[in-house]
């Protein structure tokens, strides 16, 4: 799906905000398919043909944080990047998983969590499956559980005022991160709040348009739009434009 995605957007500079490469599942076990290489290569290209691509690793893949300063085939891998909008606002770019307790004091826990994270993953797999059958759409099983769980939902909402505090002390305008699978755009006291969300589960992403608006992005709903049939019999309809590329400033 990622893939689908990049071969509908353009844009001058990407940001991959971490947990990219998950290395804590390889190291229980090999997976890597051939998407996973395509979407390397396509990203590799994307630099060679002059695209700046900026890799700032998460708590998954925090081995390439011994490379900060490193450029690999074009990508450029650092700790943080400030990032200027077209519209004149300076946000601070990162991961954000050092603002996350439990990743720094208990990383015993944050791997705990992740296997439980996997089993919802699989599960999830297969409640679609049988929702598909029935003609049912899409629906995240570990979504609904973070809704449902108030502590969740109280970790989430301190989450994002750290991250937004983290903002302002360092002078910047708003924040983008993404590490808690929980995308949004909204303000805090004033300050932009950018999380990304994730490509394993919501597979969002957030664009910024050549005027500095910032969108997100739902790639999985903009995937059933396109696959939904365009004409129903009985009904008018009016015909839609062919996919295209869209040209953003900035994807992150």
């Amino acid at each position: 799906m990622l893939l689908d995605f990049l071969s509908h957007n353009r844009a001058d500079t990407i940001y991959l905000i971490g947990d990219v490469v998950d290395a804590w599942r390889l190291r229980r076990g090999w997976f890597w398919p051939q998407a996973h290489d395509d979407v390397v290569q396509d990203l590799l290209a994307r630099a060679h043909d002059g695209v700046r691509i900026c890799y700032i690793p998460g708590n998954h893949d925090e081995v390439l944080r011994n490379y900060f300063g490193t450029h690999f085939g074009g990508v450029e891998v650092m700790d943080t990047a400030p990032h200027v909008t077209a519209d004149g606002r300076r946000l601070l770019i990162t991961h954000g998983d050092q603002f996350d307790s439990i990743v720094v004091n208990a990383k015993w826990l944050a791997h705990l969590g992740d296997r439980a994270y996997e089993f919802a993953l699989w599960l999830n797999t297969w409640l679609n499956r049988g929702r598909r059958l029935w003609g049912g759409q899409y629906w995240s099983l570990s979504n609904w559980a973070k809704q449902q769980v108030k502590q969740a939902v109280s970790f989430i909402s301190e989450y994002e005022a750290v991250l937004a505090d983290e903002a302002r002390r360092k002078g910047f305008d708003g924040i983008v991160c993404g590490h808690i699978h929980s995308a949004c755009i909204r303000q805090i006291d004033g300050l932009d709040y950018i999380n990304t969300g994730d490509w394993v589960e919501s597979c969002t992403a957030v664009v910024e348009s050549m005027d500095g608006t910032l969108h997100l992005i739902d790639w999985a709903a903009e995937m059933r739009a396109r696959q939904a049939p365009t004409a129903r019999r009985g009904a008018a309809s009016r015909p839609k434009q062919p996919a295209g590329r869209s040209k953003h400033k900035e994807v992150a």
